[in-house]
């Protein structure tokens, strides 16, 4: 009787060990009609055709912190300043190199008259140009290096030559819908100066015009030379941090150093050259000229720094919140979900801004297809038909290797379902332990 109840247990445990082993039938089931089709070049080229836009992640993690436009600061850093002289017991010359030819270049604080035609048709065209010429409005080059001309708007004549500007000026008009019937012209030179001082008549500053200024034109401006030691005069030419001295005898018999061609920011020093307090003081002027222009850069350089630092900390804020909410689940994602004889039956998330890969997802998420258990010729992506009458099943045969390149090529979709197979051994086995454990509870 014992024995009877004995083979009643089994044969109903294996059974119901069979009844357990989850396989894919190409038959109807509470989820719809089940259709097997098997995994080829042309059914993975159908199964990729279905419209799907991977999930992309927020704007902030292609942001930079940029710098701003706005121009600081009083210009560019000022040169070194060149060291003490030492009186020297003779009136050496020292000249500075000579300077290439080069023409005017437009600069910050220069006053341009744009002039127009006074005909009727270039009145009607270009009231806002001709306006200005007639109640003479000059147009001054401000600190970022452009004008705003009416009608027109806001031209960059910054570092440009006059025909270099007239072609800009051309341009815009010409943009702007106008006839380009205009002349430019700079009545105003202020962007390029030059200083003389000390033992003149009249200390000035002498602006650079469109024809190159000499040496003897600066001081002729300023009056002349008026230093009673006229033996002992020193002209020094203070330039790009170094100091140059012409005594006046030299510059009296030389034609060449009369002519010599000087530059924006030259400072000119008449002085004697048994008494350098008046040039020490002066220079010392210009020192702290520069000194003050590098101090307005370097502040503005810290306030740029601070700037693009308190920038760069709110776009970590807003990312590291984004990882954070990531982290927590509180964002939209994609799934896969992956069961059978996996590695690690799981839940594959599709990445942001590119499309996973049946490949990605087993030798990923899932660990692979165990060598033991798993049935590598039985691998399917169950996927709903879209109208949810039915299922498709793809069936991927890896038994042959080359066949998983087709996973490679598999795009998979939100809400697919991966499932590989057991083996028939691997049931057999698992049914063949449940047996020996109920004998074991029986016996």
């Amino acid at each position: 009787m014992r024995i009877l109840i004995l083979l009643n247990f089994l044969v109903t445990l294996t059974a119901c060990s069979g009844v357990g082993t989850p396989v894919v039938i190409p038959e109807r089931t509470a989820a719809g009609e089940v259709e097997i089709v098997m995994m080829t070049a042309n059914s993975v080229d159908a199964a990729n055709a279905s419209r799907y836009e991977p999930r992309t992640v927020p704007a902030i993690f292609a942001r930079t912190t940029g710098i701003p436009d706005a121009t600081r600061g009083l210009g560019a850093l000022p040169a070194p300043v060149h060291s003490a002289q030492v009186r020297p017991g003779s009136l050496p010359t020292r000249l500075p190199p000579d300077l290439l030819p080069a023409p005017y270049r437009i600069g910050v604080g220069d006053v341009l008259v744009l002039s127009t035609p006074g005909g009727d048709t270039t009145a009607e065209a270009l009231t806002g140009l001709l306006a200005a010429q007639n109640s003479r409005q000059d147009y001054t080059v401000q600190d970022d290096g452009a004008v705003s001309i009416p009608d027109v708007g806001r031209v960059e004549l910054g570092g440009l030559t006059l025909p270099e500007a007239e072609a800009r000026v051309f341009q815009a008009v010409l943009d702007a819908g106008f006839e380009p019937s205009f002349s430019l012209e700079i009545s105003e030179f202020n962007a390029q100066r030059v200083t003389i001082g000390g033992a003149v008549g009249a200390p000035a500053v002498i602006p650079i015009t469109l024809t190159p200024l000499r040496l003897s034109e600066a001081i002729s401006q300023a009056g002349g030379i008026t230093a009673a030691e006229r033996e002992m005069a020193t002209i020094r030419l203070y330039r790009d941090g170094a100091l140059y001295r012409i005594p006046l005898f030299a510059y009296l018999e030389d034609t060449e150093i009369r002519g010599l061609t000087l530059k924006d920011g030259d400072s000119l020093y008449v002085d004697a050259e048994y008494d350098l307090a008046q040039a020490e003081a002066f220079f010392r002027e210009q020192i702290t000229l520069r000194t003050t222009r590098f101090n307005a850069r370097s502040t503005a350089l810290d306030q740029l720094a601070t700037e693009i630092g308190m920038r760069r900390a709110e776009l970590n804020e807003a990312r590291g919140n984004f990882r954070a909410r990531l982290e927590m689940d509180a964002v939209a994602r994609d799934h896969v979900y992956i069961a059978g004889e996996v590695g690690q039956q799981s839940r594959y998330t599709l990445p942001f801004e590119r499309r996973a890969t049946l490949a990605d997802a087993i030798f990923d998420a899932a660990g692979g297809v165990p060598n033991e258990s798993g049935n590598i010729g039985e691998v399917y992506v169950l996927r709903g038909t879209g109208d949810g009458r039915g299922i498709r099943a793809w069936h991927l045969d890896a038994y042959n290797a080359a066949n998983l390149v087709l996973a490679t090529r598999f795009e998979l979709r939100p809400d697919d379902v991966i499932f590989v197979s057991e083996k028939p051994l691997s049931a057999l086995s698992r049914s063949l332990t449940q047996i020996a454990a109920g004998l074991a509870l029986v016996l």
